[in-house]
């Protein structure tokens, strides 16, 4: 199995998909196989990428550690399903309708607001960002619909640290992190060697590479003033995993509980009866592009802009990730349906 994956990720350098990654595996036995492939960009004189390379892991901070911190505090009762959003955050609740909005519908995208995309309005201050999302309209009718946004996420942190008094990346090193051993993870990313962290792209808006600081432009402009879980968290393969092998020992590391069991099934479970979309608390279900010919019941994911996957199988006992740069040098559609069919052979591999 490990020389067919190694050769896809082989192929998917030369084809110039990504210019290096690293995959990581590990199964309930304690099994783990880290495998690192290529070079931090396309020069022949690149570092290589080892298996410590950190990568910007984009949309999957919204699941690691955002709506994981969530269902976190879910779990200890200092926070409800039902309980509404303007609760948390007085600022939101601007109009009777969205009063009704209830942290469900945080965590299963199913918030519809009224509000341009993210990209359009990078430019602006951090405070006015923030001012055009919690002031936003709905558009819909929380349920209604599957919206999965930016400004959705953004609620996140602004919840957690409404109810514990600490920043998001504070509670995670806490809860998450450092009791799990992931060292090498961190919204700080400046604090590690240049070296050592696989650039994202060759950046206009900002007239530089962007290495060691967040790709995605609006969380780097939010960041100025906030701790969006929009994107921005960096690690590293061996970090995932032990994440991950958490998760499919239902919520159990090393003898100690970060979820419990009915928590950890939320995660792969349904909830959204009645409409075409699945999603579970937190974490994707049905990602056709990706994985769904291998997935089942139990198969839970989530995705990265810049090259991304984390994938956990409960009833096969195994789960992967998957950390690339593919927006190098520049982010392309051409890399968007390459990486697509990267993640889908390496699933279609793992899984067989």
């Amino acid at each position: 199995m490990h020389q067919k994956i190694i050769d896809r990720l082989q192929r998917a350098v030369q084809e110039r998909v990504f210019p290096g990654c690293v995959l990581g595996i590990v199964n309930t036995q304690g099994e783990r196989h880290i495998l690192p492939v290529g070079h931090l960009t396309y020069e022949s004189d690149a570092p290589l990428v080892t298996e410590n390379t950190l990568y910007d892991l984009a949309s999957v901070t919204k699941a690691i550690p955002g709506s994981s911190s969530l269902l976190k505090l879910i779990d200890e009762g200092r926070l409800g399903l039902e309980d509404r959003l303007f609760e948390y955050v007085p600022e939101f609740g601007n109009s009777d309708d969205k009063k009704e909005v209830r942290i469900k519908h945080i965590l299963t995208y199913t918030l519809d607001l009224d509000v341009p995309s993210m990209s359009s309005i990078k430019d602006k201050k951090p405070e006015d960002i923030f001012e055009i999302i919690v002031k936003a309209p709905l558009k819909s009718v929380p349920s209604e619909r599957h919206s999965y946004t930016n400004s959705t996420a953004l609620f996140i942190s602004l919840i957690v640290e409404r109810i514990t008094g600490k920043s998001i990346d504070v509670f995670a090193d806490e809860n998450f992190f450092v009791p799990l051993g992931m060292t090498r993870t961190t919204f700080f990313p400046e604090t590690f060697p240049r070296e050592e962290i696989a650039p994202s792209e060759i950046d206009e808006w900002r007239g530089r590479v962007v290495q060691g600081e967040v790709h995605d432009e609006s969380t780097f402009t939010l960041r100025n003033k906030y701790m969006p879980v929009i994107s921005g968290l960096f690690s590293t393969a061996p970090d995932i995993t032990n994440f991950l092998e958490m998760l499919l020992h239902k919520g159990v590391q090393d003898g100690k509980r970060y979820f419990s069991e009915k928590i950890v099934e939320a995660m792969h479970t349904n909830q959204l009866q009645g409409m075409e979309y699945r999603t579970g608390l937190g974490w994707e279900l049905k990602w056709g592009k990706t994985i769904e010919e291998n997935s089942n019941n139990s198969t839970f994911s989530k995705s990265g802009f810049t090259g991304t996957l984390v994938v956990t199988d409960s009833r096969r006992g195994i789960a992967f990730t998957l950390l690339s740069n593919r927006t190098y040098p520049k982010r392309s559609d051409e890399t968007v349906t390459g990486i697509n069919e990267v993640r889908k052979d390496i699933a279609n591999i793992i899984f067989d």
